[in-house]
């Protein structure tokens, strides 16, 4: 199984979409195994977008981040990258088919509810960042012999 890491943005939380994305991805079959509400400080949500260092858009990002609390989780599933993201949409929203995530509650491009990784290495490094190895829960879930055939 693969793991990744999927934040619901400051604009979801305050909309009240942390439960509905959430049993998004529990329906999908995706196994929560960390997920915290925290606000974010400065210097995490720096390291958070790093990769955009030097980009016209690095400082709004991070001053978006940081406005309300967020909704971090780390998720379990087989292609757990992929399968996340495209549960997401498009990170435009405008471009994001019905039924996604920012398909059906994206605003804009600032306001597009959720962040998730865009690769497994990004994932690792997310979940470092936001989660401790003691905070990441090794569980079985009822349903695995169903959703995995193991």
């Amino acid at each position: 199984m693969d793991r990744t890491f999927a934040m619901v943005k400051p604009d979801g939380v305050q909309r009240g979409l942390v439960g509905e994305i959430l049993h998004r991805f529990e329906k999908r079959g995706f196994k929560i195994v960390a997920a915290k509400l925290l606000r974010i400080p400065r210097e995490m949500a720096e390291k958070h977008y790093g990769e955009h260092l030097g980009k016209s858009f690095y400082s709004m990002l991070v001053d978006f981040i940081i406005s309300g609390p967020v909704f971090a989780m780390a998720l379990e599933g087989e292609d757990a990258v992929a399968q996340v993201r495209a549960m997401m949409g498009a990170t435009d929203p405008k471009k994001s088919a019905p039924g996604t995530i920012r398909g059906d509650f994206g605003i804009s491009m600032a306001r597009n509810v959720i962040h998730g990784s865009d690769s497994q290495d990004s994932a690792n490094r997310e979940m470092a960042l936001f989660f401790t190895a003691r905070e990441l829960i090794e569980y079985s879930r009822i349903d695995e012999a169903w959703l995995y055939g193991k």
